[in-house]
């Protein structure tokens, strides 16, 4: 795997393939990366340092000729080298997330929903509304679990509230066509992603129980693409007399799996489960049998014996398109819809690392500017935090620039004699600079102690320049 060119800064790759027509929207991006990644969860005022370059940075957010798509062309050009560059199958992994803002007037950011809440004043529950966006991405990954970069992502927010129990009541929600549903942003990212992969057959679109969408279905059919996701409908199965479900009941356990799990107070366990697979004729909603055609799906069932403590017993149904034809097949269908939990630590960074939500923007437009920017510096601290588990033998320069590595080296001695240190070597400096311990018993470091790692080797490095001349040399 080469994800960059040997010695170069790793904004070169990332920016390469920006799609401003005025270059000096691309410097001030590049800028602005420079000063986020190097302040990652600071304001913008603290990260910009003066006034000039604050100005500039709203400036740039509030440009009208800057959006989301060209901030995030360059990303999306480095991910597609990079699927490019690897061979197998590609995971990727599709989630929604909300970004909620503390704003005295809705109107210019927008609202996700209306929670009720107890007025004390009054004694009586009143709707609260709340206010911020929502973000709807898919992240590619290896089987392994190498974050490889975003390869589609969209934005939105609510004008109007319209309650799905009242809407219910008047209307079959299944006689709505997709076109009309927020649910669309399934069918246009998993679009958006195949067109980004020269052969989307490779691609596998994995999404939690949200993404049982019959229309997805018939999207990945016709776009040569797959997809893995849990189910939620129990569908009408063969000639409509039976559903998924009861014609699971039916087939026999084909064999048994172990699995490591933790409990709700963080004591790791073996959960054995049951696993049998079958391939069925899945017909689409009554509402819709004349619009779409049947298809031919796997059902992947895995139930845990017995009933485990201090948490909830596993029960998953899997669909996919991808034929099954033994065990161990199933097992490894399993193991990638397990991987669907790494764009929740995306998420978890974009959040608490970057502090996302902590934006003072007063639009909509302004916000989804710098989440887009955000997602580029979380993304860069997730592949960080995975290239170290699953490459950690690759070279350093992969990574890290040349005077980079001369500052580590000076900076946190080696414990040994190396010949040849490998990146998980210096990952692991920058992982003490975050506070991390790097006792023998401690787990490889995580994404938290990287990114402020990599935040205070960015102020050294400007006091080595500034001092001594050694990033010069």
């Amino acid at each position: 795997m080469d994800p960059m060119v040997e010695g170069a800064s790793w904004l070169d790759e990332e920016l390469a393939g920006s799609t401003f027509a005025d270059a000096r929207l691309g410097q001030r991006l590049r800028r602005l990366l420079e000063q986020l990644g190097g302040a990652m969860g600071a304001s913008l005022p603290l990260a910009c340092q003066d006034w000039a370059a604050t100005k500039a940075a709203y400036r740039f957010f509030d440009n009208e000729r800057v959006s989301e798509a060209q901030i995030l062309a360059g990303h999306f050009a480095a991910t597609a080298s990079r699927v490019a560059a690897i061979e197998g199958p590609i995971l990727i992994l599709h989630d929604t997330t909300e970004f909620v803002y503390h704003r005295v007037r809705p109107e210019p950011v927008g609202v996700i929903g209306q929670y009720p809440c107890r007025n004390t004043s009054y004694d009586r529950r009143q709707l609260y509304t709340v206010c911020g966006l929502l973000m709807h991405s898919s992240l590619g990954v290896t089987p392994d679990g190498l974050p490889l970069g975003l390869c589609a992502i969209k934005f939105w927010t609510r004008a109007n509230l319209k309650g799905s129990s009242t809407l219910k009541r008047h209307i079959n929600p299944t006689r709505v066509p997709i076109e009309q549903k927020e649910s669309l942003r399934w069918l246009d990212n998993m679009r958006q992603a195949s067109a980004l992969v020269a052969d989307p057959a490779r691609c596998i679109h994995v999404g939690d129980r949200e993404g049982d969408i019959y229309e997805l279905f018939v999207a990945a059919h016709e776009l040569g693409t797959h997809f893995l996701v849990r189910s939620c409908v129990d569908r009408l199965t063969d000639d409509g007399a039976r559903t998924l479900m009861a014609a699971m009941e039916t087939v026999q356990g084909q064999g048994e799996h172990r699995i490591d799990v933790r409990d709700d107070k963080g004591r790791s366990s073996q959960a054995r489960l049951t696993i049998k697979y079958h391939r069925l004729t899945v017909r689409p909603p009554l509402a819709k049998q004349r619009r779409y055609p049947a298809l031919a799906l796997t059902v992947i069932c895995a139930d845990e014996q017995g009933a485990p403590e201090n948490r909830q017993p596993i029960h998953w149904r899997l669909i996919t398109d991808l034929p099954v034809t033994c065990v161990d097949e199933a097992i490894a269908k399993i193991g990638w819809y397990a991987l669907r939990w790494k764009i929740e630590l995306f998420h978890k960074i974009l959040k608490s690392g970057c502090r996302a939500e902590e934006a003072k923007l007063r639009s909509a437009e302004r916000l989804v500017n710098l989440l887009a920017l955000f997602c580029i510096l979380a993304w860069r601290v997730f592949w960080l935090t995975m290239l170290n588990r699953t490459v950690p033998q690759a070279s350093p320069r992969l990574v890290f620039t040349p005077p980079e590595i001369r500052l580590l080296d000076r900076l946190i001695k080696n414990k040994t004699v190396s010949p040849a240190p490998t990146l998980a070597h210096y990952l692991t400096k920058i992982a003490r600079l975050g506070g991390y311990l790097a006792r023998a018993k401690d787990p490889p470091p995580g994404n938290m102690v990287l990114w402020r790692g990599l935040s205070r080797l960015t102020d050294i490095e400007l006091g080595a320049t500034l001092g001594t001349g050694l990033m010069g040399n």
